[in-house]
């Protein structure tokens, strides 16, 4: 499209610019004190093979203004980027295709690198890190060893969430609506050899520190939610045959009389040794057709409840009643221990599933102490009932009073629980990180010594999944056939790789000496830089990604490698940007805005400005075109009025002001990444400034370097036409007169019952009894008093008058 400024050639020659001065690159200088250094951190970004989206800049955009801003306000600012470069789209394509994941990895890195290096931002591209490469994953085996030194990685053969598609184990977080989250395929249960992070070890410290973060507390919750911290107690239900007993956890030790079946998860160790040959065939037969089935699935509320009896009893050990158990798959074997005591009446899926089996049902909470016909599971605190000694206590001194009892009988104990479950950290795949362990008949299993890492990735002819549970590895024989570093006799190589999480647990930290051969960073640059203080990117990784890297920083920071206790202090999730019909942006909907396509057509300011200007940074919005064009003709009327003559006199003093109150708003809305306001005030002083014939250099001057962290280029080249030597970058931030800010008239609304009646303008500073004097006198508001009684006159100081009448 034709433009009315150069933005090609001016966005080209300042980016090259930049690179070759090396304007962005940062060191650590010993005398800038703590307060005065900032970490500026984007969540790095996976490199498909799709290139940027408009999504990308996003939250880009806010860091590169906040740290040009930053920058000009007298902070050293590390800005880093990198890629999160192993995962399974590049391995899949090389499934497809045969070409090497690392082939499609780097060239899609490229492309990422040329595409964000196009919309300016300010990183220190010297500090780039890649995951895929052996300098950087080294380290990621490093620390994977010192997890394993600690007791925290260990291997187990567990049932996990199985994709049949990607042939490959998944986390509890990877399973959306019991769908593989990147396929979309059906996931099933299997049991399969697994390395395992005890990240369980952490809950509670997890749960802790999140009262040191500066998060939205909507994130927080999301985390608190899936740690899941409850309070309750252990009970032993003993068998009525065999000897021994069923252990349950349970929040709710006060409903213990109500307890009236038990019910074991399919994959309870007891199932088998308590199931009776007469229902054998028929629990063999459910405990299969469980293994089809999700968490997710099983846990389902709306699902119709299925079970099996085992022919086996227990017994209350609070009433002594014989109790059946049962079997069922909304029963879980990794929350608490695999059992529950069934309390039908206070309990939703206990009531669905008695009712579906007529089983026993007994209430034992009442609201008012009183005994009643129930007609569905009441789930509420109130008053014990059918409880024997503690009939008619309230819910929290029963509880407290119960597991008393169950510690003096010797029954029960008090117990804290956790959803937590431990990472399922190994994957059966090829493109990922190699698990530095050697499986030796001799010694067990043995780390590689830390000065043969990194273990490198083999080259392989077959990248396909084996489907087995063993990773595509595992058939390159003269790889996986090794000598035990411990005693020198044959051995084979642990053949399950890394899964993509493990490198981006620990990115942050690498950035802070990312050329360093001899550790995972040095210890001065890591404590220079740590915490991150200001950390953006999207909601989706409340869970997964900031957990998991909470939980590596917190081992070494126990470790000794570094000296904070979190690693994000500050976190800002940037919203969705939607397509134009207000839906997300997919392929399937035609309704992908391209970023190239943005920047060859309006250029790269216009993109960065327009996608702070849409909205609130953290709220989703529609992309507009029509906006973006607006956003465009902004910076080409700054391109305009910068063509105009300069005067050296001083500007009429209404245009002073509100240059000064312009100053002062977009200094307080980028210090607080209200990036849209801010955009907004410089809008309407430029249109303002439009007005005038003259171009005043002491307005236009600290204007441009306003500008400088939203429109980069554009303020550099007026800054060099200004006869400014090059680069604005740094240059100390305008300062405003307060006096000058401050309105000389204000315009006060007058109100009769809260509807505006007038508008009249008076002398700032105007005192409370004179508006009062005024509203009462005013034409227009006398219209609507006459007659009537004036109950009372709300004043609010230079805003408004409210009278109020009847």
């Amino acid at each position: 499209m034709n433009s009315k400024y150069p933005f090609d050639e001016i966005e080209k020659k300042w980016q090259a610019y930049w690179k070759a001065n090396k304007t962005f690159e940062v060191g650590e200088d010993p005398s800038v004190p703590k307060e005065k250094r900032k970490y500026v951190l984007d969540m790095f970004p996976y490199p498909s093979g799709a290139g940027l989206h408009v999504g990308h800049p996003e939250g880009y955009t806010a860091t590169d203004i906040y740290c040009r801003y930053l920058r000009m306000k007298g902070y050293k600012v590390l800005h880093p980027m990198g890629f999160d470069s192993f995962g399974l789209p590049a391995e899949n394509y090389a499934i497809k295709t045969g070409t090497h994941p690392r082939a499609t990895t780097e060239a899609n890195i490229g492309r990422f690198r040329e595409q964000i290096q196009a919309l300016g931002f300010s990183y220190d591209w010297s500090r780039e890190v890649s995951t895929h490469t052996p300098e950087y994953y080294r380290w990621t085996q490093w620390i994977f060893l010192k997890l394993f030194e600690k007791g925290l990685a260990y291997e187990d053969e567990i049932p996990i969430n199985w994709c049949p598609s990607c042939k490959t184990g998944l986390a509890n977080e990877e399973v959306k609506e019991g769908c593989c989250e990147r396929c979309g395929t059906p996931v099933v249960r299997r049991n399969i050899r697994q390395w395992m992070l005890r990240i369980t070890k952490y809950a509670q410290q997890l749960l802790d520190d999140l009262g040191l973060l500066d998060w939205h507390e909507s994130i927080k919750l999301m985390q608190r939610n899936w740690i899941g911290r409850s309070e309750g107690a252990n009970v032993v239900f003993p068998l009525e045959k065999g000897g021994g007993g069923i252990e349950v956890y349970t929040t709710r030790p006060d409903t213990l009389f109500g307890a009236t079946y038990m019910v074991l998860a399919p994959e309870h160790k007891l199932v088998d040794a308590i199931t009776t040959d007469r229902q054998r065939a028929e629990v063999d037969a459910y405990r299969e057709s469980a293994k089809t089935k999700s968490d997710l699935e099983r846990t389902d509320l709306a699902k119709d409840k299925t079970g099996v009896f085992t022919g086996a009893y227990a017994i209350n050990p609070v009433n002594g009643a014989r109790i059946p158990v049962w079997v069922s798959d909304y029963i879980l074997i990794s929350y608490g221990t695999g059992a529950i005591m069934a309390v039908p009446s206070h309990d939703e899926r206990d009531w669905d599933f008695a009712k579906k089996f007529g089983l026993e049902i007994v209430q034992v909470v009442s609201k008012d102490g009183s005994v009643y016909e129930m007609d569905h599971a009441e789930i509420f605190d109130g008053y014990a009932v059918n409880s024997g000694e503690f009939t008619g206590m309230g819910t929290a001194e029963c509880k407290a009073r119960m597991i008393g009892f169950l510690e003096e009988k010797g029954i029960g104990k008090r117990a804290i629980n956790y959803k937590l479950r431990d990472w399922v950290f190994s994957r059966q795949r090829y493109w990922g990180e190699p698990i530095p362990l050697v499986h030796c008949a001799s010694c067990g299993i043995v780390p590689l010594p830390y000065e043969e890492l990194p273990l490198a990735l083999p080259e392989v002819e077959s990248y396909v999944p084996t489907g087995t549970g063993e990773s595509p590895l595992a058939a390159i024989g003269d790889w996986v056939e090794t000598k035990c570093p411990r005693c020198g006799r044959a051995a084979k190589r642990e053949t399950n790789t890394m899964p993509q999480w493990a490198g981006s647990c620990w990115y942050y930290m690498r950035f802070t000496d990312p050329r360093n051969p001899h550790a995972l960073a040095e210890k001065s640059k890591l404590d220079y830089w740590l915490p991150v203080d200001l950390y953006v990117g999207g909601a989706e990784h409340a869970v997964l990604h900031l957990l998991y890297a909470r939980f590596w920083h917190k081992v070494l920071h126990e470790t000794g490698v570094v000296s904070c206790a979190e690693p994000f202090t500050r976190l800002v999730n940037q919203g969705m940007i939607l397509g134009e019909d207000n839906q997300k942006m997919s392929k399937s909907l035609g309704n992908v805005i391209n970023p190239d396509d943005i920047v060859r057509d309006y250029g790269a300011d216009s993109m960065r400005v327009y996608e702070m200007f849409m909205g609130p940074l953290q709220v989703s919005k529609p992309w507009s075109t029509n906006g973006l064009v607006g956003v465009h003709r902004f910076l080409d009327r700054i391109w305009r009025v910068s063509q105009r003559p300069l005067a050296s006199g001083g500007p009429p003093e209404a245009l002073l002001r509100l240059f000064h109150k312009t100053l002062k708003k977009v200094e307080s809305d980028t210090e607080n990444l209200e990036f849209n306001t801010a955009i907004a005030q410089m809008m309407i002083f430029t249109n303002e400034l439009y007005k005038e014939e003259k171009l005043y250099r002491s307005l236009w001057e600290p204007f441009v370097l306003i500008l400088s962290p939203y429109a980069p280029h554009l303020a550099e080249e007026l800054w060099a036409r200004l006869g400014n030597k090059p680069s604005l970058s740094g240059l100390p931030y305008p300062t405003w007169d307060e006096a000058l800010t401050r309105d000389t008239e204000v315009t006060v609304v007058f109100q009769v019952n809260g509807k505006v009646r007038a508008r009249v303008g008076f002398p700032a500073g105007v005192a409370g009894d004179t508006l009062k004097k005024a509203a009462l006198e005013n034409a227009r508001v006398r219209e609507y008093t006459e007659g009537k009684t004036i109950v009372k006159t709300i004043v609010v100081p230079e805003k408004l008058v409210n009278i109020v009448v009847k």
